[in-house]
C-alpha cells in the first residue's frame, strides 16, 4: 500500500466551520469528539442505540461513494455534487431519522455507478449537519451507525433505493483482542508523532476508547487506506479479523513513514550543507572585496576572457567561448556544470587557432633532406617537391591570386591529402617524418588500426560524463600548431561497430573542400584543418571505402630490389644498429658479399624490417665477443654470416630448378599485401575415372581458373598428343603448396594450364621461368595487376625469364633498371605462346599420346 493519505477532509471542514458558524462549530466538536470518538464510558451499546438500530427501515436510499468507505462509529464530511445525489440528500433531510445507506463504488472514476458497480456491504449513517456551497454543491457531516448488506435494489430513478439487511458485529472479549487494541493505539500514536497535522486531542480521544470496534473503525477512518483494503476491513465479520487487518496496515504505514522521514532528513542535511557553503563563500567574497582582492572564481573568469582574446579564434568560436564564460561566471563553483564548462573552455583556449609553423620553401634544401633520409622512392620525393614549389609560387603571387577568384566556388584550397600504399617495411611512416623535416613543420602521428568508434575521430558530445574531443583535435592540441604534417597510420585497418563508422567520419577530415570547417562534437564550432598536410598509410587499398579513397591522392610504394636494399643497409640500417648496440664504426664492417648473403639467403621481403633484424643480430654477436675480450673488431664476411645467423632460410635459383625438375610443376607469381611471392603449381595423375581434385586453400576465383585451364587442355588434347581415353581413365590432382595460406585470384590461370600440359605431355617447364596471367576458355591471356611486385618477387627468387600478358607491357616502365637488365620478358597473347616459351621441346618420359 502506498503512503496513506490521511483524512484531511475533516480538518479542512473544521477550518471551514471555524470561519462560518459558531453554533455549527460547537455542534461539530460535540458530535465528533464526544459522541463519535468517546462514545459511552463503558464502551457498550446502550438502550437508546438499540432502539436506533430497531428503527432503521428495511428500505433505504443508497448514496454511492467514490473512493471512500464510511465506518460505523465515525463521522465523515462528504461533498455532494451529482444531481441525483443532491435530490437524495434533500429527500433524506425531510425525514425525521435522516438515515441513508452509504456504499462504496468499485470504480472510483464512475460518476453515476449503477447497482452492479457497487459493493454489497456498506454503512447506515445519519446526516448531522449540512452546508450548501455557492457553487451548488452540498457539504454534509454524516455519522456511521451500523453495517448492512444489500438484499436487492428496489429503485434506480431518480436515485437508488435498496432493501437492506443489518449485519452488526458481535463484541468479543479476550486477551488477544486486548493486546491487538493496545498495539493499534500505540501504532496510531506513533503515526501521529510523524504527522504533525494530526491534533493531539484526536490521539488522546482514541487512546481512551475501550470498545475494540470503535478503536478499529476510528483509526481506520483517519488512516484512510486504499479502497480495497478499507472495504475488506468493513466486510470482515469478527473483531479479531478486523484488528489483525488494521495492525498489518498500520505496521506497513509506520515503515513507509519512517523511510520517508529518513529520506527527508538526508535531503535536509544536503540542502543545509550546500546553503552553508554558499553563505561561507559569499562571506569570503565580501571579505575579499573589502580587502580589494578578487575572489577565485572572478579571477578565473577574467583569466579565461584574456586567453580567449589571445587565442585569436574564429568569430564563431570566440562568440561561443565568451558565451560559456558568461555562464561560468553565474554558476557556483561547487556546481558540477561549473567543472564541465571550465574543461570546455580549457580545450578551446589551448587549441592552436592561430599558431602556425613557417614553411621552409627552399626546394634544394627539401631535396637534400629527402635524399638524406630515404634511398629511392623518387615518385614520392617528386610529389613533395611539387607541393613546395606550388606553395612558394602562391606565396610570391598571393596578391595576384587573391583578386583573381573572389567567390566561394573557385576559392583556393590549402590542404593536400596523400595516401601511401605499399607492403610493410618500405618506409611509409618514416617518409612522413622526413617530409615534416623537409618542410620545417611539426609532425604528429595517430594510429587508426582497430579504431571502431566514430567518436574517436569526431569526439563525444558534452552531454556525456568524461566527454573529450576526438583524436584529430587532441593531436593538434599536443603539437601546438595548426599546420603540421599529420600522419593517419593504418587507415585500411579501421573497424566498424555499433558505435558508428569511423571511415565515414574521416570523409570530412580528408576532404580539402570540407575540412576548413571541421566540427568536432565536443567543440561544437568549426575548426580549420585545411592548413594541415594529411598523409595516410595503408598496406591494402581495397579495404578503404571508395568515397574515402576518392578524396586522397594515391602514391604506391613497391618493394625494394637487392641493390636498393644494399644501399639502404649501408646508408641507414647498419649505422643505426651500430649506434643502438653501443658499437664504434671502426669495430665492425660488412662486406658487399656478406650483405648480399643476408639479403638473399636470410630475408625475402618487400621492405627492410627483417633485414634490419638480421643486421642487428649480427651486431649483437659482435658486441658479445668484444665484451668478452675475444676480439677488438671484426669484418663480416659470408662465412661469418653463416656462423652468426645459422643455416640459410631461403634459397635462390636452385630452389626453382629443384621444384620443376619433373613434369607437372610450374612457377607462377602472386601478389600479396606484403609484396610479391613466388607461387608453385603442382599437378599429378593417377588411374581413375575422370575426377579433378583441387587442394591448397584455394578461393572460388582460383578454383574457376583451374577448371578453365583443364577445359582448355581437354579441348586441345589431340594437338598436345594426348590419347582420346586419357581423361576417362585418369584422375588429376592439382595442388598449390603453402596450404595453410589462403589464395585467390585469376592471375594463376596460365601457370595452372602450363602445369597441366606439362603433366599430360611429359614436357618439363624450363628452369628460371616464371609467369602470371589470366586465361579464357578460348586460350587468350588477359592482363593482371601487381606486375611490379610480382616481377620483384621473381627477381628476388632468381628467375631470369618472366612471361607476362601482352597488355601488361606498359607496366615495365615502373621497374628499376637493374631488374630490366637481369630478367628477360616474354609477352604472350595466347596459351600457345605461353607453352612455346615455357616448356621444353622434348619429353623426358613416356606419356599418354594418341596411337
Amino acid at each position: 500500500m502506498p503512503a496513506s493519505r490521511w483524512n484531511t477532509e475533516i480538518f479542512e471542514l473544521l477550518e471551514w466551520i471555524e470561519k462560518t458558524d459558531l453554533v455549527v462549530r460547537d455542534a461539530f466538536s460535540e458530535v465528533v469528539l464526544s459522541n463519535i470518538l468517546n462514545g459511552n464510558e463503558d464502551g457498550k451499546i446502550d438502550r437508546e442505540e438499540e432502539d436506533t438500530l430497531e428503527s432503521i427501515p428495511e428500505v433505504l436510499p443508497v448514496l454511492p461513494l467514490r473512493g471512500l468507505v464510511v465506518y460505523p462509529y465515525t463521522a465523515v464530511p462528504l461533498t455532494i455534487g451529482q444531481p441525483r445525489s443532491i435530490r437524495l440528500v434533500n429527500d433524506v433531510l425531510s425525514e425525521d431519522e435522516r438515515l441513508v445507506a452509504l456504499i462504496a463504488s468499485r470504480d472510483p472514476n464512475l460518476e453515476n455507478p449503477g447497482p452492479e458497480e457497487l459493493y454489497s456491504i456498506g454503512t447506515v449513517a445519519t446526516v448531522h449537519r449540512l452546508f450548501r456551497a455557492p457553487d451548488g454543491t452540498i457539504r454534509l457531516l454524516v455519522q456511521g451507525i451500523t453495517r448492512f448488506k444489500i438484499q436487492e435494489f428496489v429503485q434506480e430513478t431518480p436515485y437508488l433505493k435498496a432493501k437492506i439487511e443489518l449485519c452488526s458485529v458481535a463484541l468479543e472479549e479476550s486477551l488477544e483482542i486486548e493486546a491487538m487494541v493496545r498495539k493499534a493505539r500505540d501504532q496510531f500514536s506513533h503515526v501521529a508523532e510523524m504527522i504533525p497535522a494530526i491534533p493531539r486531542e484526536l490521539v488522546e480521544a482514541v487512546t481512551v476508547l475501550e470498545n475494540p470496534l470503535q478503536v478499529t473503525y476510528n483509526i481506520a477512518s483517519f488512516q484512510h487506506p486504499d479502497l480495497e483494503d478499507a472495504q475488506e476491513l468493513l466486510e470482515l465479520d469478527t473483531i479479531s479479523d478486523k484488528l489483525h487487518k488494521l495492525v498489518n496496515l498500520m505496521t506497513r504505514e509506520v515503515e513507509v513513514l519512517e523511510i520517508g522521514q529518513k529520506i527527508q532528513r538526508q535531503a535536509r542535511s544536503e540542502i543545509e550543507k550546500v546553503q552553508r557553503e554558499y553563505f561561507l563563500r559569499e562571506q569570503l567574497k565580501a571579505i575579499r572585496t573589502e580587502l580589494g582582492e578578487n575572489d577565485e572564481q572572478t579571477a578565473e573568469v577574467e583569466e579565461f576572457r584574456q586567453k580567449i582574446e589571445d587565442a585569436k579564434m574564429s568569430e564563431e568560436a570566440q562568440k561561443q567561448a565568451f558565451h560559456e564564460v558568461e555562464r561560468m561566471s553565474r554558476i557556483p563553483t561547487a556546481s558540477a556544470e561549473y567543472g564541465v564548462i571550465r574543461t570546455y573552455l580549457d580545450w578551446m583556449v589551448s587549441l592552436p587557432w592561430s599558431k602556425t609553423t613557417e614553411d621552409k620553401l627552399a626546394i634544394g634544401h627539401a631535396r637534400e633532406v629527402l635524399n638524406e633520409d630515404h634511398y629511392g622512392l623518387e615518385n614520392v620525393k617528386e610529389r613533395i617537391l611539387e607541393f613546395l614549389a606550388v606553395r612558394k609560387l602562391r606565396k610570391e603571387r598571393s596578391d595576384e591570386l587573391e583578386t583573381q577568384y573572389e567567390d566561394d566556388i573557385r576559392q583556393i584550397r590549402e590542404g593536400v591529402i596523400l595516401c601511401f600504399v605499399g607492403p610493410p617495411g618500405v618506409g611509409k611512416t618514416s617518409l612522413g617524418r622526413s617530409i615534416a623535416r623537409a618542410l620545417g613543420r611539426k609532425f604528429i602521428r595517430a594510429s587508426l588500426g582497430g579504431v571502431r568508434d566514430e567518436a574517436e575521430i569526431r569526439g563525444h558530445r558534452r552531454t556525456y560524463i568524461g566527454a573529450l574531443p576526438g583524436r584529430i583535435i587532441q593531436s593538434l592540441r599536443r603539437i601546438e600548431s595548426n599546420n603540421p604534417v599529420f600522419m593517419l597510420d593504418e587507415i585500411d585497418k579501421l573497424g566498424q561497430g555499433f558505435q558508428g563508422d569511423p571511415t565515414s567520419a574521416l570523409l570530412e577530415v580528408l576532404d580539402p573542400e570540407q575540412n576548413s570547417e571541421f566540427r568536432d562534437h565536443y567543440l561544437e564550432v568549426a575548426y580549420d584543418l585545411s592548413k594541415a598536410m594529411f598523409i595516410t598509410t595503408a598496406n591494402l587499398l581495397e579495404p578503404i571505402p571508395a568515397p574515402l579513397r576518392d578524396r586522397m591522392e594515391i602514391i604506391r610504394l613497391s618493394g625494394y630490389t637487392d641493390k636498393e636494399k644494399k644501399a639502404i643497409a649501408e646508408q641507414y640500417l647498419i649505422p643505426r644498429q651500430i649506434r643502438e648496440n653501443g658499437l664504434r664504426f671502426e669495430e665492425i664492417s660488412f662486406s658487399e658479399d656478406a650483405l648480399q648473403t643476408i639479403i638473399r639467403s636470410y630475408t625475402r621481403e618487400a621492405g627492410v624490417r627483417n633485414l634490419e633484424r638480421e643486421l642487428g643480430s649480427v651486431c649483437r654477436k659482435v658486441v658479445t665477443k668484444i665484451a668478452e675480450g675475444e676480439i677488438e673488431s671484426l669484418d663480416i664476411t659470408p662465412e661469418k654470416v653463416r656462423e652468426f645467423l645459422g643455416r640459410p632460410k631461403f634459397f635462390g635459383t636452385e630452389e626453382i630448378a629443384a621444384r620443376i625438375s619433373i613434369p607437372g610443376v610450374a612457377a607462377g607469381l602472386a601478389w600479396t599485401s606484403t609484396g610479391g611471392e613466388m607461387l608453385f603449381v603442382e599437378a599429378t595423375q593417377m588411374p581413375g575415372s575422370n575426377k579433378f581434385q583441387l587442394t591448397g586453400s584455394l578461393g572460388e576465383v582460383m578454383k574457376e581458373s583451374a577448371q578453365a585451364a583443364l577445359s582448355y587442355v581437354r579441348s586441345r588434347a589431340n594437338e598436345f598428343g594426348i590419347s582420346d581415353n586419357f581423361f576417362a581413365t585418369h584422375d588429376i590432382h592439382l595442388h598449390v603448396p603453402s596450404g595453410a595460406q589462403p589464395k585467390d585470384g585469376p592471375s594463376a590461370g596460365v601457370t595452372m594450364a602450363t602445369a597441366l600440359v606439362s603433366l599430360v605431355s611429359g614436357r618439363l617447364v624450363q628452369e628460371h621461368v616464371s609467369m602470371t596471367g589470366e586465361i579464357t576458355l578460348r586460350g587468350q591471356v588477359l592482363p593482371v595487376g601487381g606486375i611490379k611486385e610480382k616481377v620483384l618477387a621473381a627477381y628476388r627468387a632468381g628467375s631470369t625469364t618472366v612471361l607476362l600478358p601482352k597488355r601488361n607491357e606498359a607496366d615495365l616502365e615502373d621497374l628499376p633498371e637493374e631488374v630490366l637488365e637481369v630478367i628477360d620478358f616474354v609477352f604472350v597473347e595466347t596459351v600457345d605462346d605461353v607453352l612455346d616459351a615455357a616448356l621444353e621441346k622434348e619429353t623426358i618420359s613416356a606419356h599418354p599420346t594418341s596411337s
